[in-house]
């Protein structure tokens, strides 16, 4: 997954300003910037289609990168809060960190302040978890599991405990590249956060 196209989009739902819920921020990587589909075949407009089917007042911004590891991550963190100021952060990064190899300590830190960040400005988070391959060696997987397991834990936030649940071992959910998912499996991964994302709506 080291990618390096960008897809930056902020869409808003409708209604009066004085009724708004506030601000879902999407900050991830290419499994939430749509890549190699139509951005409104992903699981991030999906999701803008349900809470204005369900009328909840809620606009998304999505500021995913393809590519984006938790150290891209941390840096853009600060300003993304303080342009955005969502209620809901949902972060889902780290798959770029795993596919290279980087140590998993490092990835922890920065999730870990990520997660304190974006709580310290006021915003409820959900953390969505990716698995490796199991090439990368059982000692290393499990480290990695653990990661976002232990700090949804330490910090109390929504999770998701694997985001391709129901498909991963399925081949014709993922594009040639083996590594993104099909429009297909947009609508799986937007049950996955749905199911963790749902209680913490207004």
């Amino acid at each position: 997954m080291v990618l390096f196209v960008v897809l930056t989009t902020a869409v808003a739902s409708g209604g009066a300003l004085a009724a708004s819920a506030g601000t879902i921020l999407v900050y991830g990587d290419s499994l939430s910037a749509s890549y190699g589909i139509a951005q409104d075949h992903g699981w991030v407009s999906l999701l803008e289609a349900r809470l204005k089917g369900e009328k909840r007042n809620y606009s998304v911004a999505n500021v995913s990168i393809s590519g984006e590891t938790t150290s891209g991550g941390i840096a853009r963190m600060k300003q993304a809060l303080e342009r955005h100021k969502p209620a809901i952060t949902i972060i889902e990064l780290g798959a770029n960190d795993g596919l290279r190899g980087l140590p998993v300590a490092q990835m922890r830190k920065n999730l870990d302040a990520m997660i304190a960040q974006a709580r310290a400005a006021g915003s409820k988070v959900l953390l969505v978890g990716v698995k490796m391959p199991p090439n990368y060696g059982p000692d290393y997987n499990r480290a990695f599991d653990a990661t976002y397991r232990d700090l949804a834990k330490e910090h109390k936030t929504g999770f998701v405990p694997f985001f391709f649940e129901g498909f991963a071992d399925k081949r014709e959910y993922y594009l040639p590249d083996n590594l993104h998912p099909t429009a297909a499996a947009q609508p799986i991964l937007l049950e996955n956060v749905w199911k963790a994302l749902k209680p913490m709506l207004k």
